[in-house]
């Protein structure tokens, strides 16, 4: 797919931007002013796959916290500040990589250029996130409640603060919990401006319904070779978020490392316990390393799509009545009994990792 032409900033070490990798993002839930639980899970998201991490910046303590998280964080990290230029210069001081904060927002045009100024030393990049449900008074009524122009014209003022004050180092997000509203957001956004976009759904909802309603938002405009970076914003512990988001990326060939599971809906031609199976199969490669390069692995049902199936997997199991054919590379290892499935596939998946690496 052809992606937008964007401009590059740096968060941290991380290019956003310019032709660069998509870049997965998350937030911390945790108080931030705790800052062993805030490494903690900045740990493990960087575990799980992010490369960038926001924290919330609510008051004078959370930045102090600032220091030591930026210091002790294996990943670069966007202080998320609402109003206070005070906790910007804060944060900018103790070590951000970046910051998440609207420049309309923090008051008269000197606040801004202090937080301009602090910045540019540090050559740190802003990012302006416009929300569909927190869009201005006078926009609300002027498009007659949150639409994708009322987003635009939004982040379009606070691009122009900045663009006055000289500084372009900005990336932008039009999030929504709307997915056509987000969509029609980030399209118009795309064709005015070469800044990077930072891609997500608002307030996506559960584990269970956010992940369609990311898969669809996200996906589409990834599609389109539209963003730069994403997050999967979900009602859960945010280290569920980042498998959604790899997945999405190597559904649409943007990541070519780790694994794509495939296995049949089942019918009742299926004559193993297939849906077992293919769960089981799922919860092994999760304990696995991430392979660099990707492993497609099949499980399938039945003779009908199965063995055809299987055999164009790098891996792949097709199943019979007790038993089943073990696949690699398009070749028949194995008729096995179904008990013997699972641990046979996943050895020589852990051979195949090691011999790799």
């Amino acid at each position: 797919m052809q992606r937008r032409i964007s401009r590059e900033v740096k968060i941290g070490s991380v290019p956003i931007g310019g032709g660069n990798p998509i870049v997965i993002q998350s937030m911390t839930n945790t108080d931030t002013r705790n800052i062993k639980a805030t490494l903690e899970q900045i740990a493990a998201l960087a575990k799980a796959g992010c490369e960038v991490v926001r924290v919330a910046v609510l008051n004078q303590e959370a930045a102090d916290a600032l220091k030591t998280i930026c210091v002790q964080s294996p990943l670069p990290v966007v202080a998320d500040i609402h109003f206070d230029y005070k906790l910007a210069l804060k944060a900018v001081e103790n070590g951000v990589h970046g910051l998440r904060i609207n420049p309309g927002n923090i008051g008269e045009r000197w606040k801004v250029r202090e937080v301009v100024k602090a910045v540019k030393e540090k050559k740190i990049p802003i990012r302006i996130g416009v929300n569909a449900g927190s869009l201005e008074k006078d926009l609300l009524e002027k498009y007659h409640g949150p639409t994708a122009d009322g987003m635009v014209e939004s982040v379009l003022r606070h691009v122009r603060i900045l663009e006055e004050e000289g500084y372009q180092q900005i990336k932008l997000s039009l999030k929504a919990s709307n997915v056509p509203i987000m969509l029609e957001a980030y399209r118009k956004i795309a064709d005015l401006v070469d800044y990077p976009l930072h891609l997500g759904v608002t307030e996506a909802g559960t584990l269970k319904s956010g992940v369609v309603k990311s898969a669809i938002g996200i996906g589409t405009l990834l599609a389109e070779g539209i963003g730069d970076t994403i997050r999967v914003s979900l009602t859960s512990d945010p280290v569920e978020e980042i498998p959604l988001a790899l997945n999405i990326l190597r559904v649409l060939g943007l990541r070519q490392d780790g694994f794509e599971l495939i296995s049949c809906p089942t019918c009742g031609r299926t004559q193993v316990n297939l849906i077992q199976l293919a769960e089981e199969v799922e919860r092994n490669l999760e304990k696995l390393p991430v392979p660099k390069k990707k492993i497609t692995v099949a499980v399938m049902g039945c003779p009908v799509n199965g063995p055809g199936e299987a055999r164009e997997a790098d891996f792949g199991i097709a199943g019979g009545k007790g038993n089943g054919l073990l696949f690699r590379k398009g070749e028949v290892v194995a008729r096995l009994p179904e008990h013997e499935l699972l641990p046979a596939l996943m050895e020589m998946i852990k051979d195949h990792i090691k011999s790799d690496n």
